[in-house]
């Protein structure tokens, strides 16, 4: 199974690629897709529309999975990251894929065992887990894995609990 991880933005968006199969977890591609945060609004969701429509076209996933929103550093700045998801939701909906949304806590206590640890921690966790040389910048991407990484472990408990 691969699985597709995105952290959503609208200047940054990160994304994250990984293989899930019976010998555990392995790293196909991260990144992020960048906007300029000058651009005009309609502007940047096009470009995290067509970067990841890019993403989807070159790496096939069969899972997407997206952090939920459920608060930001201001009303304005929750709704635009709420807009950067709907972006993400749809490019899901329209390749027909399943989604999956976990919240950042259910995030962090999946890859690093505790709901509150600090980006540097999932950072390191993330490459720990996925057995990398250093540790994968920037946090956009390493959040992005970190949210595929939560939705293997997910569906690795609903496998053995559906036995």
């Amino acid at each position: 199974m691969r699985v597709l991880g995105i952290d959503p933005g609208t200047i940054i968006t990160g994304y994250g690629v990984i293989e899930y199969t019976a010998s555990g977890l392995s790293l196909i591609d991260y990144g992020i897709i960048k906007s300029g945060g000058r651009d005009p609004f309609p502007e940047r969701l096009k470009r995290v529309y067509e970067g990841l429509n890019w993403v989807f076209e070159k790496h096939k996933p069969d899972h997407v999975a997206v952090e939920k929103v459920f608060y930001g550093k201001s009303v304005k700045a929750a709704i635009k990251i709420g807009e950067g998801r709907g972006v993400a939701i749809l490019c899901a909906a329209l390749a027909g894929l399943p989604l999956s949304e976990y919240s950042p806590t259910v995030i962090k206590k999946s890859v690093v065992g505790v709901g509150s640890a600090q980006k540097r921690q999932v950072q390191e966790m993330v490459k720990v887990i996925l057995n990398l040389p250093k540790p994968p910048e920037p946090f956009d991407s390493s959040d992005a894995l970190a949210i595929a990484i939560c939705h293997c472990h997910r569906r690795k408990i609903d496998d053995l609990i559906n036995r």
